[in-house]
């Protein structure tokens, strides 16, 4: 394999129902970042039906380029035709780095696509950065300058890895929703459009899909959420959490929780806030009877505004807090909720 004919930051736009994914404008703003370390362009791939008319928009969040893989087969996301749209680009354009969404789309193609192009794959990556490998000399061993460097949790979320792959390419990730952050939008942007299409011929691998049932969940998106009023198992029990209800109802603001609370079957995994979770950065995050472990600061530490309530006045959450309050929350969460009424009924 020559690694200098590979150039360029590829990114997978997952697109359902010709709408694209949040997951495709979030790697896009991670790209231009890794791009400009390398001086290259981004790509966004897009595959679809229909779905040329979507390429503007991802100009607009930094794609310098969109190949459209558009066909009848590509209508709704099945493994075997995405697979082969995606390896077959990356086969003719050879990038030297492919990023896809940590979705269960993503999560199902990624591992193909790489087996497919003979190369590596990190799942769930929550850090990305162009680096030497080794990151720390070793002998006389060298270094390979300008690699990716690809940070996970490992472990079950106890510990962190960085893995690299410096031998073979495309160095491809999967990126874990919420943790990269989209540009702002550049009104007007367009990007050179590439139509390319490798030909699909169904085969006994092609799924048929005799129907498609959208289920309706209650359970609301944490990432997409302003204000978070997360509960630790601190909190005591499933039931009272109602004192974190009650908070967050006041603040028009969402209920998170930790993975003890998840563990204990308090709350849904949805819900969960972390390295095993999901990465959130609302305006405010309330962190109520949560000890602080580094697996949960990791997904909320960028928080805008970060409160505190713990009654162990050495909880690690304080060193990450912009503001902290030491006490029982069972008195100081309902006296929080009463004054934050009394404050806007007084508006």
């Amino acid at each position: 394999m020559n690694l200098e004919e590979y150039k360029g930051v590829f990114v997978f736009a997952q697109q359902v129902d010709n709408e694209i994914s949040s997951i495709a404008f979030e790697l896009l703003g991670k790209a231009k970042d890794l791009a400009s370390d390398l001086n290259t362009d981004v790509t966004a791939v897009l595959v679809g039906y229909n779905v040329k008319g979507l390429a503007d928009q991802l100009a607009e969040y930094g794609a310098d380029k969109v190949i459209v893989v558009d066909d009848p087969e590509l209508k709704d996301y099945r493994t075997e035709p995405y697979t082969h749209a995606l390896a077959s680009v990356i086969n003719e354009y050879k990038p030297e780095i492919v990023l896809v969404g940590a979705t269960a789309i993503g999560r199902d193609l990624g591992p193909r696509v790489s087996a497919r192009v003979k190369t590596g794959l990190t799942a769930d990556c929550t850090v990305l950065e162009i680096g030497n490998f080794p990151i720390n000399k070793i002998g006389n061993q060298p270094q390979k300058e300008n690699q990716l460097l690809m940070t996970r949790p490992a472990f079950g979320g106890n510990t962190i890895a960085t893995i690299a792959c410096p031998d073979n390419r495309p160095q491809m990730a999967t990126v874990r929703a919420g943790v990269m952050q989209k540009i702002d939008p550049i009104k007007g942007a367009k990007a050179e459009v590439i139509e390319f299409n490798p030909g699909f011929t169904p085969d006994n691998k092609y799924v048929e899909i005799l129907n498609i049932v959208k289920e309706v969940k209650d359970v609301v998106d944490i990432s997409e959420a302003k204000i978070l009023v997360s509960g630790g198992r601190g909190v005591g029990s499933a039931e009272n959490f109602k004192l974190l209800d009650d908070l967050a109802e006041v603040l028009g603001g969402t209920v998170s929780c930790s993975r003890a609370v998840v563990d204990d079957g308090w709350k849904e995994k949805e819900l969960q806030v972390g390295q095993t979770g999901k990465t959130v950065r609302p305006q405010v995050y309330f962190a109520i009877g949560i000890s602080g472990a580094i697996q949960h600061t990791a997904g909320m530490e960028d928080s805008d505004l970060i409160i505190a309530i713990n009654k162990d006045e050495n909880a690690p959450i304080f060193d990450v807090a912009d503001y902290g309050i030491v006490g029982d929350l069972n008195k100081i969460v309902p006296m929080l909720t009463e004054q934050l009424k009394a404050a806007i009924a007084n508006k």
